[in-house]
Formats: structure tokens, sequence, C-alpha cells
């Protein structure tokens, strides 16, 4: 169980489903031909996992002291664990992402696609020993690693085989690549404005660590308004996503789907951000986001239900 709040394991499920939603909830309803077989999807699924486990060891090693302020008991690197043996499972969880990421992007003929690896590997290492002490640069950081995670599935899956499809079937896979690229956008979006709330939510350690979070610079009563900002822009975005790609096909399944569990907790998120004055205020809001973005992907399994119900 230590081991397990080491890397992160509620997170590193989600990405896992995101990615097994994507794959056998949408693609392979497409009609399309698929790169890798079943097990060779498990080894991106793993590489994937790897590269961002390692991430969040680096940065319980990083945070030890701000850690042990924001949140003591879930404290485990120096704790549970020394920081020898987390080096350890650093290292190891890294080149095993990266040896996966080698052997998938050298099947798929696209060897340059080993470089989405070690960019993330070095981002997030960046992130934790440097750049979360930017402001917004940080988070963004961070949330560009989720979305890549949603849109490798696309890069590795589907557009190595566009080289030898034929116009018609070249130009589904196109959209298709398109319909993750969204789906990523997403998860980018709702994920950075997660991020901010982590921030708020750990405002007092990075004060103490002088780490230049949004909140440490400008207070939490201006950032929850920025957050709410965010909150609106990415709410408009659903809605006008929902409009013109599900109400004006007639996916009315879907977009019953999408109002109820994804734009009604961002109402919710909207409401409540706007007082978020306590940790757990900003707590219970980051969980909501993270059931958004959940929500989010799985509603591709309802648009692809509702398509073949339309068929």
């Amino acid at each position: 169980m230590k081991f397990l709040k080491l890397i992160r394991y509620q997170n590193l499920v989600l990405i896992a489903l995101m990615q097994l939603v994507l794959r056998y909830g949408f693609l392979q309803f497409q009609n399309i031909p698929l790169t890798l077989s079943d097990w060779q999807f498990g080894l991106l699924i793993l590489a994937t996992l790897c590269i961002a486990a390692g991430g969040y060891v680096i940065n319980d090693i990083m945070d030890q002291e701000t850690d042990a302020i924001n949140k003591p008991e879930k404290v485990v690197v120096g704790k549970n664990i020394t920081e020898e043996v987390a080096y350890n499972w650093y290292f190891g969880f890294n080149i095993a992402g990266m040896l996966l990421g080698y052997y998938l992007a050298d099947f798929v003929n696209k060897t340059s696609f080993f470089g989405i690896f070690i960019i993330s590997s070095a981002l997030l290492y960046l992130y934790a020993t440097s750049l979360k002490q930017i402001a917004i640069l940080g988070n963004i950081i961070v949330a560009l690693v989720l979305a890549f995670s949603v849109i490798v599935v696309g890069l590795f899956d589907v557009l190595p085989m566009m080289n030898y499809a034929g116009m018609e079937l070249w130009a589904n896979m196109k959209i298709i690549l398109s319909i993750i690229t969204d789906y990523a956008i997403f998860a980018f979006v709702i994920n950075l404005i997660r991020e901010l709330v982590k921030d708020a939510q750990d405002i007092e350690g990075d004060q103490i660590e002088d780490i230049r979070t949004l909140p440490v610079i400008i207070g939490i009563a201006k950032t929850t308004k920025v957050i709410f900002g965010f909150g609106i822009l990415a709410t408009g975005l659903l809605l006008w996503y929902i409009n013109d790609h599900l109400m004006n096909n007639q996916l009315y399944p879907a977009v019953i789907y999408s109002l109820v569990l994804v734009v009604g907790p961002m109402i919710f998120f909207l409401i409540k951000i706007w007082n978020a004055k306590t940790k757990q205020d900003f707590a219970l809001l980051s969980k909501v986001l993270k059931y958004v973005i959940l929500f989010g992907v799985l509603s591709v399994v309802v648009i692809n239900y509702n398509i073949k119900l339309n068929g």
C-alpha cells in the first residue's frame, strides 16, 4: 500500500482506463485496421504508465518537505521508503518505459515516436526539479503529459496504418484521429484547471518552501477567479462541442449523458470554486475534475453506441 501511494495508483488507473476505452470502446468499432495487436497495445499502456509512475516518484522525492506540510498523511519517501530506494524505482520505471517505447516505435516503423517517451520523462523530471517553480508553466507540463497518454493511442494504433489505406479509408482514419485529438485537448484543459486547484490546496507548504505557484504569487482569492475563468471557458467549449457534434447529428442519448455527467459536474465546480477557501474545498473540487475527465473519456463509448443505434 505504501508503494501504491508512491506511484499515485489512482491516477495511473485513470490513464490506463482512458487508453483502454479509446481502443476497445471506440477504435475497434470503426472498421479501420489497427497497427498494434492486443498484447502490443498492453505494452503501450505499460510504457505510458511506467513514464507516468516515474514522474510521480521523482516528484515525491523532490517534494518531501512541502508534502510534510501539505499532506503529511500521504508522505512516503523519507518516511516509509528511503530516498535511495525511491530513486531506484524512478530509474527502473523510466528505463522500462523507454525500452518498451523504443520497441513499439520500431515496430510501427516510426522510430521518431520514441522521442515522445524521452520528452515526457524529461519534462516530468524538469517539472519536479525546477519548472514547478514557474507559475502556470509547471501546470501546463503536467496537463500535457496526461494529454499525451490519450494522443499516443492514435499515434501508435491508427497513424502508421494510414500509409497503406486507400483515399476513402484514409479520410475516415483522419476523422478518427481528429476525434482522439479532441479528447486529448479536453483532458489537457480539464487537467490544467485541476493542477491549478491542487496548487491552491497546497499553498501553505509552497509558501514555506518558496515555490512560486499562481496562488502563492497572487493569493487564493484571485486564483479562484482565474480558475473560474478557465472553468467558464472549458464549459463553454464543452457546450459548443455537444451542440455541434452531438446535437446536430441527433445523438440524443450521448447529449443527455454529456450534459448530466460532464457539463453538470463542471457547473457544480464553477459554483463551488467562486467561494472556495479551505484545503477541503479544493480537495473536493480536484476530485470533481478527476471525475469530469473520467466521464468525459467514457462518453466516447456512449457516442459510439449511439451512432450504432442510429445506423
